[in-house]
């Protein structure tokens, strides 16, 4: 993977970046989301399906199903993720000190088409059942020229949409965020979340204790 430096006026803003070191991969993860269109389904938030709020459609992937076949670029990817991840922790030695190991759960692979949009402003921690949660992930699977931006309010960021490049930020609401309405063209991501581990049959990375 290759650090990327997202520009803003703020700074610490907390937004990892980096672009894949296989950009196939991406290639590879769409053709995936496509051969399977009966995994597909409406994008739906914590509320439900709101197309007034998020317009997208998604595979839904557990964890357990990493092992099957056809899903070796998933595996791929999470190696690939696993290098971004162990390089925010070596820019916050904090966060390496009591974050020895974090799991990533089912997670979403997502696409918009155009007029497609997550418009509601968010973020990752706002519910009980969502407390375990302590970073964001989110690759771009493709370009877009277009819109489909994501917007952080409170950083006035935009980040246009880069085949490969990957983002990781804290769940918290300080980093609320939306998906802006892409005009032209298909959006493709991939996301999910990293978070204290709570059960068996997790992705778990593993994080050396800080100074390691």
């Amino acid at each position: 993977m290759q650090r990327i430096e997202i520009q803003t006026g703020q700074h610490p803003h907390f937004i990892g970046a980096w672009f894949l070191k296989d950009l196939g991969v991406a290639d590879r993860i769409i053709e995936l989301f496509e051969a399977n269109q009966t995994q597909q389904r409406m994008g739906a938030t914590g509320a439900g399906v709101d197309l007034s709020i998020k317009k997208s459609t998604d595979i839904t992937v557990k964890p357990r199903e990493l092992a099957l076949p056809g899903n070796a670029v998933l595996n791929e990817y999470m190696q690939e993720l696993y290098a971004c991840y162990m390089d925010y922790l070596a820019q916050w030695p904090f966060l390496a000190g009591f974050l020895k190991e974090v799991d990533v759960g089912d997670f979403n692979i997502q696409r918009y088409h155009a007029g497609g949009h997550f418009g509601a402003t968010h973020s990752e921690r706002t519910t009980m059942s969502g407390l375990h949660r302590v970073l964001v992930w989110m690759t771009y699977l493709n370009d877009i020229t277009d819109g489909g931006e994501t917007r952080y309010d409170y950083y006035d960021l935009e980040v246009k949409p880069q085949r490969g490049k990957t983002l990781i930020w804290p769940a918290e609401w300080t980093h609320a965020h939306s998906g802006k309405v892409v005009n032209s063209g298909t959006k493709y991501i991939i996301t999910g979340w990293m978070h204290f581990p709570l059960k068996p049959g997790a992705a778990n990375f593993g994080a050396p204790a800080a100074g390691k």
